[in-house]
């Protein structure tokens, strides 16, 4: 796979040359951006997958819930169907897709929608449910939106910095794209960051005037199948086989590793949709331990199934300079 990616640099520089022209061409204003008069929060990266947006959508939900009517507008990666939908409750994870139904389930008092054209989409919440707060989910490339806030996640591990365009590396969009973003969050830390490494990063990044950086890591809570939650020691009494259809599962594999447990793992693509041999092979196991994101595409299919919640724990308290500067700027659009 690396000496494809290598062999494919030229094609890269050929992707990064019409990456910057289609960003220019929004800059001058040849391409238009829309405003809305209603707060939209953009949550985004600048690579493919991986950097933990729906942890990231489902914290600022928890802030937003009980004070606004809130809304939450994806594209629904690889979902069957198309166009615009809200979820409902006889909604499917087919017609949502994985992450949207995955919210939808955790917060069915919260809005969900999806789009492919998210004009559209902010246009159709506004007549349907009237929020006073959308959540953009995986947007920050969207350019035909311009939101108020925009909070651009990158990892610990592959800062975009360090990274370079598709195939070769994983960027989807140009590195100083980054300064359009209010706050940049650096995610899957380690959960003890030195300060010095810290100022490394930030280093890095160069954050322009007024930009905040934050550092965030991954937490895991204790699985849960059937509505009950089982203990790690429990869990570690049974042959497990861990199923991931997600882009990057090392960080997951290292805690249970680190949790003492011992499993074999079968890997799928990301978004990947079980088939019937592949759901008969899991029924064969004692136990399938698997993502939440998996979890949706999985449950009401299998009996011996848990998943891992996540989310994200800000370092030294951080999480709450974000909400604080999320307060401001709603202040600032009401």
């Amino acid at each position: 796979m690396r000496l494809l990616r290598k062999i494919a640099f030229p094609i890269s520089l050929v992707y990064a040359l019409v990456v910057h022209i289609r960003n220019y061409l929004y800059d001058v204003g040849f391409l238009k951006s829309r405003s809305f008069d209603i707060p939209i929060i953009c949550i985004g990266n600048l690579s493919v997958g991986g950097t933990g947006k729906t942890p990231m959508i489902e914290l600022l939900v928890s802030h937003f819930q009980h004070s606004h009517r809130t809304a939450v507008l994806s594209r629904g990666y690889k979902r069957k169907s198309k166009g615009f939908l809200v979820g409902r409750a006889e909604s499917t994870v087919e017609e949502l897709g994985d992450e949207p139904f995955q919210i939808h389930s955790k917060f069915p008092q919260v809005v969900v929608a999806v789009d492919a054209n998210r004009t559209r989409g902010i246009l159709e919440l506004k007549k349907r449910v009237n929020p006073n707060v959308i959540l953009l989910d995986d947007a920050f490339q969207h350019r035909k939106v311009r939101p108020g806030y925009t909070i651009l996640l990158t990892t610990y591990s592959n800062l975009y910095t360090d990274d370079w365009y598709l195939p070769t590396g994983d960027l989807r969009d140009a590195k100083k794209e980054a300064r359009r973003a209010n706050a940049i969050v650096v995610t899957k830390c380690p959960s003890s960051l030195p300060q010095i490494e810290k100022d490394v990063i930030i280093s890095k990044i160069k954050p322009i005037k007024n930009q905040q950086i934050f550092f965030s890591s991954l937490a895991y809570d204790f699985p849960i199948g059937d509505a009950k939650v089982i203990s790690w020691e429990d869990l570690g009494n049974l042959k497990i086989t861990l199923v991931t259809g997600i882009a990057y599962p090392e960080p997951l594999i290292l805690w249970l590793k680190n949790q003492g447990l011992v499993f074999e793992h079968l890997r799928f693509g990301d978004h990947h949709y079980f088939t019937k041999n592949e759901l008969a092979l899991f029924k064969s196991k004692e136990c399938i331990l698997t993502t939440e994101k998996d979890y949706v595409r999985l449950t009401g299919k299998l009996k011996n199934l848990y998943y891992v919640p996540v989310r994200h724990h800000f370092l030294n308290n951080e999480q709450d300079i974000l909400a604080k500067e999320l307060s401001n700027f709603m202040m600032q659009g009401s």
